[in-house]
């Protein structure tokens, strides 16, 4: 796989690539390569794809829907 070096990077990207990083839970070169296929195009987003993706996955689970009263509990239980 090769190696890239970027020169001259301004400390403000720098910055900005390391806090969307530490958003995202990637490493700093994880969050470049992916902002680079993004912006060369080479892992575009199909959304229909993704959809279908969820759905399946939906159908897998087989459990109904969480209410919001659940939802609620879980996240207050979460915090003690």
């Amino acid at each position: 796989m090769p190696t890239l070096t970027i020169k001259g990077l301004p400390d403000a990207v720098y910055e900005r690539l390391k806090a969307q990083a530490e958003t995202h839970r990637r490493s700093l070169n994880g969050e470049v390569i992916i902002c680079l296929e993004h912006a060369v195009g080479v892992a575009p987003f199909d959304p229909e794809a993704w959809l279908a993706e969820v759905r399946t996955f939906r159908r897998a689970l087989k459990g109904k829907p969480l209410t919001e009263r659940e939802l609620r509990a879980a996240r207050e239980a979460g915090r003690a």
